[in-house]
């Protein structure tokens, strides 16, 4: 699989430091430079139209979104797919379909958004939460589909990819071992979408997806969506009136109602702005050829080089013992982050900081992430400034 060459496409990101070296896309991935010309197109419009540029940002530039997400996931319902700032408020709005106390099945893994929220909701007993331990990770996906099959709980929410290791769940088994129609489904796919390739369409019907654009999708922060499934939830009890603009002039007494596929988790006013930059990028991957596929190919092949280089005696002190939490394999799926358990990990990362080598850390671990801004040289030289 022959990648283009992608990396002259960052020029300005990468050229406002040249001697920084970036390997945290899992957390803020560097924006192609197309999109400099759409956040300036979103100016324009605003500038150009004032209050019609709804006109085309619901008629245009949000269909277009849609449109690309369904095919990067292959869905078959563009409309389906709602758009938010971030994850978190249509989390919220997804649980306040649900009555209190919601039973919550999910993973020990959750991301800090999710965990954060579904702990205080307990505090106050308006969900009750079962962890499935990630450990041992080579069987989460199975321990996950047998906890799914005894039904005993009103929402399934688990990672496709976890956020602090890179593993990667199987969600068609999870899904499938759910017995009945009745729970919810929420897969949190941030670390998944546009790194590892994912085919929804076999439950496109039964699970909620959310994802976003700040990581892999190269788009920056405001731009997050949600797959909704169009049976479960046709009533948020948390709504805006982006949900239906048809109910604009009704009386202060009439039943609110929703508007048609995914408008109904849609929330109020937001900056369009996102949006602008994640079509271009979309337009540019594929003048570029450049699907999931080939991304990540890509880094699964700088991961591998890496990890040989640690491999070959040059495991620096900075990583602990140079292998980490969970490794990927050659033919194996593995998210595009590595994470090594590091002593002091916060202190590791202010470190590396201090010398322009920018990642991050999750608790004790420190998080590397490759991205198609890196080549080959860029590999050699972390593991000549570690």
């Amino acid at each position: 699989m022959t990648r283009p060459p992608l990396k002259s496409s960052f020029s300005r990101f990468l050229e406002a430091d040249p001697d920084r070296l970036h390997v945290a896309a899992h957390s803020h991935h560097p924006w192609p430079d197309t999109s400099f010309a759409a956040q300036q197109e979103a100016w324009c419009d605003a500038a150009t139209m004032m209050d019609r540029k709804w006109e085309r940002v619901l008629g245009a530039v949000l269909p277009e979104t849609q449109a690309w997400i369904a095919r990067r996931l292959v869905l078959p319902e563009p409309a389906d797919i709602v758009v938010a700032p971030n994850t978190h408020e249509l989390v919220m709005r997804i649980l306040s379909c649900l009555d209190p106390p919601v039973r919550i099945l999910t993973t020990g893994g959750e991301f800090t958004s999710f965990e954060r929220q579904v702990r205080r909701l307990a505090e106050d007993d308006l969900v009750e939460v079962r962890r499935i331990p990630v450990t041992p990770t080579a069987t989460l996906t199975a321990r996950l589909a047998e906890a799914a099959k005894v039904g005993d709980y009103d929402l399934l929410f688990f990672s496709h990819v976890l956020f602090d290791s890179g593993v990667v769940v199987d969600v068609a088994s999870v899904v499938g071992a759910v017995p009945d129609e009745r729970p919810f489904i929420v897969i949190d796919g941030y670390h998944g979408f546009m790194a590892v390739p994912t085919d929804l369409s076999g439950l496109a019907d039964r699970a909620f997806y959310l994802a976003g654009g700040y990581k892999y999708a190269m788009s920056g922060e405001g731009i997050c969506f949600a797959h909704c499934p169009p049976e479960y939830g046709p009533r948020p009890r948390d709504t805006g009136w982006y949900a239906d603009f048809s109910a604009l002039g009704d009386f202060p007494d009439a039943r609110i109602r929703y508007g048609p596929r995914g408008q109904r988790f849609m929330g109020a006013t937001f900056d369009p702005t996102a949006l602008y930059r994640f079509n271009a990028v979309q337009r540019w991957l594929d003048a570029e050829s450049v699907d999931v596929d080939v991304i990540h190919e890509h880094v699964r092949r700088l991961q591998l080089r890496f990890l040989a280089a640690l491999a070959d005696g040059r495991s620096p002190m900075t990583l602990g013992s140079g292998v980490p939490v969970v490794a990927p394999t050659a033919g194996g799926r593995h998210g595009h982050l590595l994470a090594f358990e590091v002593p002091h990990a916060s202190e590791v990362e202010t470190e590396l900081a201090r010398r322009n080598v920018i990642v991050d850390h999750r608790g004790s671990r420190v998080r590397l992430g490759f991205g198609v801004y890196h080549d080959d040289a860029d590999v050699d030289r972390l593991v000549d400034r570690l």
